[in-house]
């Protein structure tokens, strides 16, 4: 599976960004999705997972009721909607994708190239 992320970018604190994840080369709906990020200086840190169908998701404690992880197979894509953005919600994210259910932990066998979000105050 290849995977290429996008939607970073520059927002104000309290804005929104969609992160997209596009994945090729497999029937993506057997995979679940997560979605990582990593801060300069910090490790990675997981954010969130979806499975396959997008019957049930994931998320690390910290993201709930700000982030939002779903997927369109018909389009081989997954989303990670980022609302109430914070300083500190600065970091390059990462889409992966694995066979597995995979949660709260980087075993995903495939990963994207990171996109850059900041958010400044």
């Amino acid at each position: 599976v290849q995977l290429q992320a996008s939607g970073g970018g520059l927002v104000q604190a309290g804005g929104s960004l969609r992160l997209s994840c596009v994945a090729s080369g497999r029937t993506f709906s057997l995979y679940t999705a997560g979605w990582f990020r990593q801060a300069p200086g910090k490790e990675r840190e997981f954010v969130a997972a979806i499975s396959g169908s997008g019957a049930s998701t994931y998320y690390a404690d910290s993201m709930k009721g700000r982030f939002t992880i779903s997927r369109d197979n018909a389009k081989n894509t997954v989303y990670l909607q980022m609302n109430s953005l914070k300083p500190e919600d600065t970091a390059v994210y990462y889409c992966a994708a694995d066979r597995r259910w995979v949660v709260a932990t980087d075993e995903y066998d495939y990963w994207g190239q990171g996109t850059q979000v900041t958010v400044s105050s």
